[in-house]
């Protein structure tokens, strides 16, 4: 029996180490792509992902290990911040990134597909145009391994998802880093995780990989606390045993020494950032409402006769393309700008905290220890207690070492960690956020949601970050576009189901309460006439409850079998078989309660 040939990778790292300022930062970590792979390479901030994807990149070499592209291959590498210098136009430098073979309309196509015209002057771009030209590049030549290093960062949610809709229709193969969860859970089929220098591999896409990742660091515990008594009993011999027996068996000692390396040289998993809100008075029942507010700049009718009501504990999250006014109804909401005509309402007993997307508050020149105390004192008060600032620096990793460090020497994620530290570190019972998830690792995502899920206050929120949105809001505020804001009850994937499809849909205003919140719309737009459902609807919507209820139940009995710390050791096939019948119930108990909704409003509207 002939067997088929081995498809040869396009892309191999392997035993990758590299050393920078004196400490190592690769260990060994390898990475292997083949044609039309897809891989989330995922990390801590600093853990070195970015490094690595130079190394494949070619830009950067290695201080040891072997790098291996494809004859022929071609990569292309996408930078956090590329560089513009040398070119006239947007339309320059992309045309800079075709092949010679390469169809040349297409730089003017993916242009236009990304709302350029290719005349922008590269110099005079923002943060979102740069990003989005810097994309048209390296996908122009549609190469065979595309390297993208946080390619959704800047973005608004249209390009985010124009964005997904390419990378899943091209050919190439993949290996993205991004914080973006959706992104990656649609992106990616295999998982690499970059710790402490050293790379693991989960041949499953991102939405299995943090169940893994957390059984994986609870083995290395189990062998750790393992290692330790097995040490405790060796040294308990080499100090009480019978002194001849203790000469002679040299080989016990170092076996004993050799336990006590492996101790000392074993990974653990880094620590996580503690947050904790220096908590305000508690405000009154209503934070703000506003009346037919509107805004212009010159001709440009921004905010259009906007009415809200937000009240204490709500978590607003504003959502729409770059430059549709968000930022702008943020600071009529809360008395940063006059509004042109309306009236805005601020309730009593208010302390505001804020953080702004452009971090202005950031002074390149202060330290570290400045910026957190406001100069002159050692001490951060949090909540009534004095606590010294290089423990509070700890909570959010910054070593004790870097508090005379200028900001400008902080990295992205650093500079947004130091930002959050700071204006979490203020009185406060409403918090505003403007892209706070930016340049933060999956963790610390992880754990700023929960804290703020239970933050006693309330939030006003602007993300492009679909799952924090989910995870975080109680309501959604769309901008419709031409000054036009819808508010829709949930998060951002209610919002979709309200609004009926994608966020470049237009959708009529929901009704509204008297309390301002949005009722939620139907799913599909409303036929001009009633119809009855058919035969097999009403089925469907007479059994779909049972099935809701029998997915729950599959749910609930994985769960409990991937609670089992000893599963992985045990039977590794069978955690990766329990995980993916997992993945497979949460879809399919999504498409039934979607479906349910959809019968049920057809129902009501047929009645």
């Amino acid at each position: 029996m002939s067997r088929s040939p081995t498809i040869p990778p396009l892309l191999t790292l392997q035993d990758i180490h590299l050393t920078l300022g004196g400490k190592p930062l690769l260990a060994g970590a390898g990475l292997s792509m083949g044609p039309r792979g897809r891989l989330g390479l995922v990390g801590r901030n600093g853990s070195g992902k970015s490094t690595l994807l130079k190394i494949a990149a070619g830009l950067l070499a290695p201080d040891s290990g072997s790098v291996f592209v494809h004859p022929g291959a071609s990569v292309r590498y996408l930078p956090q911040e590329p560089d513009f210098s040398g070119f006239d136009t947007a339309l320059a430098y992309v045309e800079a990134g075709l092949g010679p073979t390469d169809d040349p309309w297409r730089a003017q196509s993916l242009l236009n597909d990304l709302g350029l015209s290719g005349h922008e002057d590269p110099a005079q771009l923002s943060g979102g145009e740069a990003r989005r030209v810097a994309l048209a590049r390296v996908l122009g030549p549609r190469p065979d391994v595309l390297l993208l290093d946080e390619p959704t960062n800047h973005l608004d949610l249209p390009a985010i998802e124009w964005l997904e809709n390419e990378l899943v229709g091209l050919r190439s193969a993949l290996v993205v880093i991004s914080h973006d969860r959706r992104f990656l859970e649609r992106l990616s089929s295999v998982t690499l995780w970059l710790d402490q220098g050293r790379t693991r591999q989960l041949d499953q896409g991102f939405a299995a990989f943090e169940a893994w990742r957390d059984a994986v660091l609870e083995e290395e515990e189990r062998d750790r606390h393992k290692l330790d008594r097995r040490i405790v009993m060796e040294e308990d011999w080499l100090r009480y045993g019978v002194t001849g027996r203790r000469k002679r068996n040299q080989g016990r000692l170092e076996r004993l020494q050799g336990l006590r390396e492996v101790r000392r040289t074993a990974l653990r998993a880094l620590g996580g950032v503690k947050l904790e809100a220096n908590q305000g008075r508690v405000s009154g029942k209503l934070v703000i409402e506003a009346e037919k507010i509107s805004k212009s700049w010159g001709d440009t009718l921004v905010v259009r006769d906007v009415s809200l009501r937000i009240e204490r504990g709500d978590r607003v999250g504003l959502v729409g393309a770059n430059g549709a006014g968000k930022t702008t109804l943020v600071n009529l909401l809360t008395g940063k700008l006059p509004p042109d005509s309306g009236i805005v309402r601020l309730g009593a007993g208010l302390q505001m905290a804020t953080l702004d997307q452009k971090r202005t508050s950031l002074d390149p020149q202060t330290s570290l220890k400045d910026y957190l105390t406001g100069g002159g004192s050692d001490f951060i008060e949090i909540n009534g207690e004095k606590r010294h600032f290089a423990g509070y620096m700890r909570d959010f990793l910054f070593l004790p070492e870097q508090a005379g460090t200028p900001v400008s020497r902080l990295s992205g994620g650093e500079r947004n960690r130091l930002t959050l530290a700071r204006a979490l570190a203020l009185p406060s019972n409403l918090l505003v956020l403007d892209e706070p998830t930016n340049d933060l690792d999956l963790e610390t995502l992880d754990l700023l949601q929960e804290w703020l899920a239970s933050y006693p206050g309330t939030i006003l929120l602007v993300s492009h970050d679909r799952d924090f949105l989910d995870r975080v809001a109680t309501s959604v505020i769309f901008a419709e576009g031409n000054g036009r804001f819808i508010e829709y009850a949930g998060g951002y994937t209610d919002m979709l189901a309200q609004r009926g499809s994608g966020i470049e849909a237009a959708a009529p205003p929901p009704a509204r309460q008297a309390t301002g919140k949005a009722v939620p719309a139907p799913r599909v737009t409303p036929p001009a006439a009633k119809r009855k459902l058919s035969f097999n609807e009403r089925h469907a919507l007479q059994n779909l409850p049972a099935r809701m209820a029998e997915l729950e139940a599959e749910k609930e009995r994985l769960n409990k079998l991937l609670a089992d710390p000893d599963l992985y050791h045990r039977d590794k096939k069978r955690f990766d078989a329990a995980n993916a019948a997992l993945a497979t119930a949460d879809a399919a108990l999504a498409e039934a309660e979607e479906r349910w909704l959809e019968l049920e409003i057809a129902r009501e509207q047929g009645a």
